[in-house]
């Protein structure tokens, strides 16, 4: 339960976060008074700060030394004091300039973006490539290659592509594959697993073969948690006073470097998020020992119930969260939007291609 505070300790508090934010340094009551031209005496600033400490939302490193806020009180300045705003529209123009030039280059959208988010936050980002909810079939290719060998090319909508090879029961000449490729594709685009499943017992041995192991590459897609998980600006958190001379570094690190714990972390914190809602993590939760002096601020992006990403960044408690946050919630809202203009342009290229057809 927090404290609710008055309008003058909210901003006691925000002055004292955005001091250390700033210089990573405790600050006292007559700094705060001087530097920010408060309109209060250094008496009244010591006692709201005292009030502040007691509440739990500063403390003092050392007896002699000015305050910092704790994990509680960035949690009430996140919470409380930082209200929703938009990023500055000069910022919003060279993120929107950047993506333009690799508009058409979906393979460069997650890599930008990963650089972008730490370049703007001067933070850590992670970014997830977009994942289907739900696998929905778009197409299967069948290659011949040697003997009884077939390479499967199996084509997800919104893109994901799975390979593999297979080994028949016989070979098979590559016309018949080609048609039962074609048969398979007429009759399945757009189904999800559950429908493929329901295949009509028309098709014949070979058929059933491809969409056995089709289903075992949806099912493969569907239990994923993420797809491709892009880094970038570890060095910028690396980099931070709090982890020059401390184990909060080694442990930032293995966050990175264990998928497993990277996966566990965004599985927990945004499969059931809104898309375009922004997540804090502050402290790790008490759920995570390698965020204890970190921060995480996190958002969806996609196409709610069909196919969706994360992205976000990772730095200090300390973090600029005003910054921060407006510049995660434009890059989730800016990357939907791609994702939303590309599935468009694949269902108009399909509808053209039925038309041909």
């Amino acid at each position: 339960m927090m404290n609710e505070l008055t309008e003058r300790q909210r901003l006691i508090l925000a002055l004292v976060v955005r001091h250390y934010t700033e210089t990573a340094q405790p600050v006292g009551s007559a700094r705060l008074v001087e530097r920010y031209k408060l309109d209060l005496s250094t008496a009244t600033v010591r006692n709201e700060m005292a009030a502040l400490t007691e509440y739990g939302y500063l403390r003092q490193p050392h007896t002699s030394a000015g305050r910092v806020p704790t994990e509680e009180g960035y949690r009430y300045f996140v919470t409380h004091v930082v209200y929703p705003s938009d990023l500055p529209e000069p910022a919003r123009d060279t993120i929107s300039h950047q993506f333009y030039q690799a508009r058409q280059d979906v393979e460069q959208w997650m890599p930008l973006a990963a650089s972008i988010l730490a370049q703007h936050s001067r933070a850590a980002s992670i970014v997830t490539a977009p994942h289907s909810e739900r696998s929905h079939y778009k197409h299967v290719e069948l290659i011949s290659t040697q003997g009884r060998q077939v390479l499967m090319v199996l084509v997800m909508t919104g893109g994901e592509v799975s390979q593999q090879i297979l080994t028949l029961a016989e070979p098979v000449v590559q016309e018949r594959l080609s048609a039962a490729a074609d048969r398979l594709n007429q009759v399945c685009l757009g189904k999800t697993t559950e429908e493929i499943a329901a295949f009509p017992p028309r098709a014949d041995s070979l058929e059933k073969d491809i969409l056995t192991l089709v289903l075992q590459d949806m099912n493969r897609g569907e239990q994923r948690v993420s797809g491709e998980i892009f880094l970038d600006g570890l060095t910028n958190v690396l980099s931070e006073p709090e982890f020059l001379e401390s184990g909060d570094a080694r442990r930032a690190v293995h966050l990175f470097e264990e998928r497993s714990l990277l996966q566990d972390l965004l599985a927990r914190t945004t499969n059931n998020a809104t898309v375009g809602g922004v997540q804090v993590l502050i402290g790790g939760e008490g759920k995570w020992e390698e965020l204890k002096q970190c921060s995480v601020v996190l958002a969806r992006y996609g196409i709610p119930g069909l196919i969706t990403g994360t992205l976000g960044v990772f730095g200090p408690m300390r973090m600029p969260y005003a910054r921060t946050i407006p510049t995660v919630r434009y890059m989730a809202d800016l990357l939907s939007e791609l994702v939303s203009e590309t599935m468009a342009g694949d269902d108009n290229e399909q509808e053209r291609k039925d038309t041909r057809g």
